[in-house]
C-alpha cells in the first residue's frame, strides 16, 4: 500500500521482501477469503500505549477508501458480521490489487531478498542485501510482528527500530486461544467442539481509568482451553494472572429466572438449564460446579440458586498462558508510537525512516481492523515520503 501510493507521486521505489511467496498473510486470512477492512473502523477499536496516535491515519485513509479500490478493481464482497467485509471468491483478489496499484506506479521488486543490514549515510540509508546495494533516501519498514513464524514473521522491524535508538513496547501474542491449567481445565476438556454467544471481560471496567474490555462474541471450548471470537477478542486485553468472566446467558438474570420459576417449574436442574444452554455444556458446567443434576428446583434452597446463577453468568476462571505467536492472529505492542510522528509515521529522530502496520504498537479489534491499520499507515507513509 506504502510502495504503490509513493510510486504513484512520481518516487522511484523498491519493494523489498524476505518471502518466496507474496502477501501471505492477506492470503490466509478469513479462511482465504480474506476480511479486508471493517466498516466500523475508528480508533475506538484499537489499542495502544498512546490510544491517540492512531487517530490521524485512520481519519485520513477510511475504510469506504480502501471500499472503492476494491470496487474500482470490481471484486465482489460481503458483509459477513458486525461490519467485517470479505472476498465473495478469493483472498488472492486483494492481492492482485495491491500488485496492479504498484505496478501503476513501476514499484521495483526484490523478491525473494534478505536486508543484511541497514546504515544512515549523510544522503539517507545504504542497505545491503543479498540481491545487492541499495542507496535510499528513505526506509519504510512495513514488516509485521512476530505471530505465525511459519509464514514469516520475525523481528526484524524491533531490530531496526532498536538499532536506531527507538523504544519498544514489549509485544506479545494478541487475538490468541486462551489455555488453562491441565488440572483445571479437565472437567470441561470433554465439551470440545461446543460453541455459543457469549459475554466476555477482563480488566477493570470502572472509573475514569477502566483498562479492561468487554466483547459480546461466540465461544468455542477446545480440548486445551478457549477460543472463538470472543477469546480471540478478549485476549488481546487480557494479561497475565488475571481472570477472565465468562457470561453464558447474557440475555438471562439467571438466579432471578430461577428461584422466581421454584413455584411452577417441577423439573430437575439439569433440565433446566438445558432449556438454554446445549445440553452437553449445562451437564458439564453444572457437574464442574459440584451442582446437583437432578434435584428438583423447588427443593433447592435460593442461596444455590444464586450460586447456579453465578457459575453461569460469571463464569470467573484465570488462563494460564495463551497458545503464543504460532496461534496468534497478531502481535501487540511493537515500535513505542511517541517516537513517530501520527501524520507521517517518521521515526521523529531519524529522519527518513517510517515504520507501518502491524510493527508499530497499534493492535486492532478482531474483524478487519488490522488490515484497515495496514491501509492507512501504509497511506500514510506513501503520501508523506
Amino acid at each position: 500500500m506504502c510502495a504503490a501510493a509513493a510510486a504513484q507521486r512520481g518516487k522511484r521505489v523498491v519493494l523489498i521482501d524476505h518471502a518466496t511467496k507474496l502477501a501471505e498473510k492477506i492470503r490466509i486470512s478469513g479462511g482465504g477469503r480474506c476480511n479486508f477492512t471493517n466498516i466500523n473502523a475508528g480508533p475506538a477499536n484499537f489499542l495502544s500505549e498512546n490510544p491517540h496516535f492512531a487517530k490521524s491515519a485512520l481519519s485520513r485513509y477510511t475504510p469506504q477508501d480502501f471500499l472503492a479500490l476494491v470496487k474500482k478493481y470490481r471484486i465482489a464482497h460481503h458483509e459477513k458480521h458486525r461490519g467485517q467485509l470479505f472476498c465473495n471468491d478469493s483472498a488472492e483478489q486483494i492481492i492482485e490489487m495491491l500488485k496492479a496499484e504498484c505496478a501503476a506506479g513501476d514499484v521495483h521488486w526484490r523478491m525473494p531478498a534478505k536486508v543484511e543490514s541497514l546504515a544512515k549515510t549523510d544522503t539517507g540509508f545504504l542497505l545491503q542485501t543479498d540481491s545487492g546495494e541499495i542507496d535510499a533516501a528513505a526506509v519504510v519498514i512495513a514488516t509485521g510482528g512476530l505471530s505465525i513464524p511459519k509464514i514469516g514473521a520475525t523481528d526484524f522491524g524491533y531490530r531496526v527500530a532498536k538499532q536506531f535508538g527507538l523504544g519498544l513496547v514489549e509485544p506479545r501474542p494478541a487475538l490468541v486461544p486462551l489455555t488453562f491449567d491441565e488440572a483445571q481445565w479437565q472437567p470441561f476438556a470433554s465439551l470440545s467442539g461446543i460453541s455459543l454467544e457469549v459475554d466476555v471481560e477482563t480488566g477493570s471496567l470502572k472509573g475514569r481509568k477502566a483498562t479492561g474490555a468487554r466483547f459480546r462474541e461466540d465461544l468455542l471450548f477446545t480440548h486445551r482451553g478457549l477460543s472463538g471470537p470472543a477469546i480471540l477478542q478478549i485476549s488481546s486485553f487480557w494479561l497475565p494472572g488475571t481472570p477472565i468472566v465468562i457470561n453464558l446467558l447474557p440475555e438471562m438474570d439467571v438466579a432471578q429466572v430461577l428461584i422466581e420459576g421454584k413455584g411452577t417449574i417441577k423439573k430437575q436442574l439439569g433440565n433446566v438449564i438445558a432449556q438454554w444452554l446445549p445440553a452437553r455444556l449445562a451437564e458439564g458446567l453444572l457437574q464442574a460446579h459440584g451442582f446437583p443434576l437432578d434435584a428438583r428446583l423447588a427443593d433447592m434452597p435460593d442461596a444455590q440458586l444464586r450460586k447456579v446463577g453465578q457459575a453461569l453468568n460469571a463464569w470467573t476462571l484465570t488462563p494460564n498462558g495463551s497458545e503464543g505467536y504460532r496461534k496468534a492472529e497478531v502481535t501487540r505492542g511493537g515500535v513505542d508510537t511517541r517516537e513517530l510522528s501520527q501524520q507521517t509515521m517518521m521515526a521523529n529522530k531519524v529522519p527518513g525512516l517510517y515504520f507501518i502496520g502491524e510493527t508499530v504498537d497499534v493492535t486492532g479489534w478482531l474483524g478487519g481492523y488490522n488490515f484497515q491499520w495496514a491501509w492507512a499507515s501504509g497511506m500514510a507513509a506513501g503520501l508523506a515520503i
